[in-house]
């Protein structure tokens, strides 16, 4: 659980040092605010193109070469991104920087599947989604002073430094199984035995496709990624272009971002407890719908909030909520999944970063049509709260492919 929090810790620093350096990137490339949206579209496309198959590999073969695989990759990107020239040099890097972080979240899932039992895989997610707020937080507290000190291109080489020394550790000491870890106790190996084993198969995709859970999630997660976009992507310039906040001020983000880092570890202990009270189908719905539409009124409300306190308090709220619902999304995804845990997880993110990808430009051609930054936070709102309606069809409790992942499991 440490070494995928410090993951999750060096996923974010590194997926939003781009979002806190951009007004200056913008400034120094000469980029067009309609044309920024398409650097976020292209990390989407890549992370989406490359999300199942990353969940795929994990699930056959493991998520310690994987993940380490994966982590060498967005590391050598992060660093190509701080050498870019202009408009393409930077769509083709952070293309590949997006190819590489689209197994992360996915192997994660199959580590938490093989390593914790049911009742603790929400609270394990939420772990590591509240490590990845601690990402979003520390980013713009360590960007910020790099980039004034020494240009922003200094801040992408720093970080991918921290990736590659991450790639080294796991791979030394983790393990894909509890029983193949030195010093494990017996009662662990007693508590994790009913832990799901390696994939003996690919997921049949025509039985996997009938199930409404999975097209629900998939649905869903389309529309919580285009509203958690702004987030990554947008907030900084619509901090500094629409609300006056000035560079120094953007360090203040951070404390949204303990916001999401709460919501995260408190979403997944949450959700667990629901479980526990009303059974996995209604128990997870149940903070799914909460969550859902908690965001969408969040959103809403920063469309019409121009103080800068009021503007920071109601977007910590929303981040918490939004890292509620990835820590019980996830979850879900390890309840279905079985087996398959990554694949599926791979699955529902594709769908999301699609959405974060038409959230992106979207945001910008909304800007350009519409002469006001508030605009696209509207069409944001209205998305989320239609994201909230496939929970209605989605049931943790049935397995994605019942009878082929008990096979499996056999």
């Amino acid at each position: 659980m440490g070494l995928l929090c410090l993951l999750a810790v060096v996923l974010y620093v590194d997926r939003i040092c781009i979002s806190v350096a951009l007004p200056r990137i913008q400034d120094d490339l000469g980029i067009a605010p309609e044309h920024l949206g398409w650097v976020s579209v292209v990390f989407s496309v890549a992370y989406a193109v490359f999300e199942i198959p990353s969940g795929h590999m994990g699930d056959r073969t493991g998520a310690r070469r994987v993940l380490m695989r994966i982590v060498v990759w967005w590391s050598a990107f992060t660093a190509l991104t701080g050498a870019a020239t202009g408009l393409t040099s930077l769509l083709v890097t952070r293309f590949l920087f997006g190819a590489g972080e689209a197994g992360a979240f996915p192997n994660a899932a199959t580590a938490v599947s093989r390593w914790f039992p049911v009742r603790g895989r929400a609270a394990a997610m939420g772990m590591f989604g509240a490590a990845s707020q601690v990402g979003g937080a520390l980013s713009p507290l360590l960007v910020v002073p790099i980039q004034a000190r020494f240009g922003w291109r200094a801040s992408f080489f720093v970080f991918a430094v921290c990736g590659i020394v991450w790639a080294v550790a796991w791979y030394a000491w983790f393990r894909d199984s509890p029983a193949e870890k030195v010093g494990v106790h017996p009662s662990e190996l007693e508590e994790t035995a009913g832990s799901p084993p390696p994939a003996a198969h690919g997921l049949a995709w025509s039985v996997a496709l009938r199930s409404w859970s999975l097209r629900g999630l998939m649905l869903t997660w389309f529309a919580h990624v285009y509203g958690a976009f702004f987030s990554v992507f947008w907030l900084p310039t619509y901090l500094v272009k629409s609300r006056g906040f000035s560079e120094g001020d953007l360090r203040l983000i951070a404390i949204a971002w303990v916001g999401g880092m709460l919501g995260n570890a408190g979403g997944g202990l949450l959700s667990d407890a629901l479980v526990a009270r009303f059974g996995v189908g209604r128990g997870r719905r149940t903070a799914a719908l909460f969550c859902m539409t908690t965001m969408a009124l969040g959103y809403l409300t920063v469309a019409f909030t121009t103080d800068k306190a009021a503007l920071l308090t109601v977007m910590t709220i929303t981040f918490a909520t939004a890292g509620f619902s990835q820590a019980n999304a996830f979850a879900v995804c390890i309840d279905i999944g079985r087996s398959h845990a990554g694949t599926v997880s791979a699955a529902m993110n594709t769908a999301g970063q699609i959405g974060g990808g038409v959230s992106a430009v979207a945001f910008g051609y909304l800007v350009k049509a519409t002469g006001s930054y508030d605009a696209p936070v509207l069409v944001m709102a209205a998305v989320v709260a239609l994201g909230a309606l496939p929970w209605m069809f989605i049931d943790a409790s049935r397995e994605v492919a019942p009878s082929l992942t008990r096979s499996s499991d056999a």
